[in-house]
């Protein structure tokens, strides 16, 4: 089915959050008869249009409908005995988007490098605009004056593709993650693996070249492939101390990143996205000066506060072991760490690698106290408490001027807070508070 051919099929929208709604609006402005459910709701929705028929609290029978468009955190399973076609909001947006797409995907880091991205191409008097799994629908950039759109694409939005093509894919990493949805190692890489099988060779495909399973992912399609690296010359893009150096065009320039504040900076989101800039032919060094206005986001190795010489540096986004090494790796030493919360049952010997080189000691707390204990075996000091305000306390108490007490819980937050948002910004009242003891 084409997008010209949806005014008058039935459509199915699960999900009322932020990407549901936009879908369930976008599907009725295309004179479609939109049903939109949510199981998880009973209170009234706000913000759709009046012709949408809204079912709250229930699934209404799949049968019948032309079209399924499934929020992202709606299990394939909830509409798997359909013969409708399943569309998710990205295959949508992509579709009606009359402009190139770059598309970022990987297990962490998307948010931080499709910002970049479009800091970089703004900077370039590019009009474009980030979108897709940070919080803004893909479906928002639909009949926009754009010349490019930027948008992070998660596992479970790659699952409800089709004809999902972008100009330019960025892989920035694979490790283990929602495993509780897809099963295997396998399978998680299956679905990051969407990104590429509709590309074409005039496309471009750009991959973490030191790590073998993503260039074999970006190695299923058919687009150009470009690498980068964290110290590789033979790459498309390298770190050479704190220069970046890309040869994506077959000659090689060099950007020096030597400020303290890109030191907090994952540099290989930074490397990805001066890549994927390099390749769509513009001028990068032309680009650098954008991104003095650079912020990074919320919870993303964010500093925020400094207390009697001890800086606090917010990193709650990392919820899985990869995420809590790479900011480990990034953030200045000596290290005081403060990990845990819900245990994802995700392997832990290389974050506890990590850990072992770059924290002085750790508290562990939340359920998963005991399972990150014993996965340090003793490597490094570590403490186990049960609540989170004693976790940072403990870890001030152990922290000396001149330290970093850093939270990466390389876990999920549900145990005690309801998302990595709530516990980050109890790490800040946390710091506040200490600042001013009564």
């Amino acid at each position: 089915m084409q997008l010209s051919e949806l005014a008058g099929k039935r459509v199915l929208v699960l999900g009322l959050g932020t990407s549901g709604r936009s879908a369930a609006a976008f599907c009725a402005s295309r004179g479609c008869e939109v049903v939109a459910a949510d199981e998880k709701l009973s209170e009234p929705v706000s913000g759709l249009p009046k012709s949408v028929s809204v079912v709250l609290g229930r699934l209404p029978d799949l049968a019948g409908f032309d079209l399924i468009v499934p929020s992202p955190g709606v299990p394939p399973a909830r509409y798997a005995g359909s013969d409708a076609l399943v569309w998710g909001d990205i295959e949508l947006a992509f579709r009606a988007l009359q402009v190139p797409v770059i598309a970022v995907t990987g297990t962490n880091g998307k948010s931080t490098t499709v910002l970049l991205l479009e800091t970089l191409l703004r900077g370039l008097g590019r009009r474009v605009r980030a979108a897709g799994n940070l919080g803004v629908p893909a479906l928002s950039l639909v009949g926009e004056a754009l010349d490019v759109a930027v948008l992070e694409v998660s596992s479970f939005q790659l699952e409800t593709t089709e004809s999902f093509r972008p100009r330019i894919g960025v892989l920035l990493n694979l490790s283990p993650d929602h495993l509780d949805r897809h099963g295997t190692l396998s399978a998680y890489a299956d679905a990051k693996a969407r990104l590429f099988r509709r590309q074409e060779p005039s496309d471009t495909a750009i991959v973490d070249g030191d790590d073998p399973r993503c260039v074999a992912l970006a190695e299923r399609g058919a687009a150009r492939l470009l690498r980068f690296s964290r110290s590789d010359p033979a790459a498309d893009a390298w770190w050479d101390g704190e220069a970046a150096c890309l040869s994506a065009t077959g000659e090689t320039i060099r950007l020096e990143f030597d400020e303290p504040r890109w030191r907090a900076m994952p540099r290989q989101n930074l490397l990805a996205a001066l890549l994927a800039v390099q390749a769509s032919e513009l001028d990068v060094r032309a680009a650098l000066p954008a991104l003095a206005g650079f912020a990074a986001l919320p919870h993303r190795l964010q500093e925020v506060g400094c207390v009697r010489g001890v800086r606090f540096v917010d990193d709650s986004k990392a919820t899985n072991p990869a995420a809590a090494a790479a900011a480990l790796e990034a953030t200045q030493k000596p290290i005081v760490w403060i990990a845990g919360g819900r245990d994802k049952q995700l392997p832990l010997g290389a974050l506890m690698e990590s850990a072992k080189r770059h924290a002085r000691r750790a508290v562990f707390y939340g359920e998963a106290a005991a399972a990150l204990a014993a996965a340090a075996a003793g490597s490094f000091p570590a403490d186990c408490v049960a609540e989170f305000d004693a976790a940072v306390t403990r870890g001030f108490e152990h922290a000396r001027p001149g330290d970093t007490l850093l939270l990466a819980p390389a876990c999920a937050s549900f145990d005690q807070f309801a998302s990595f948002e709530a516990r980050g910004d109890a790490f800040r009242a946390i710091a506040r508070r200490l600042e001013k003891p009564s």
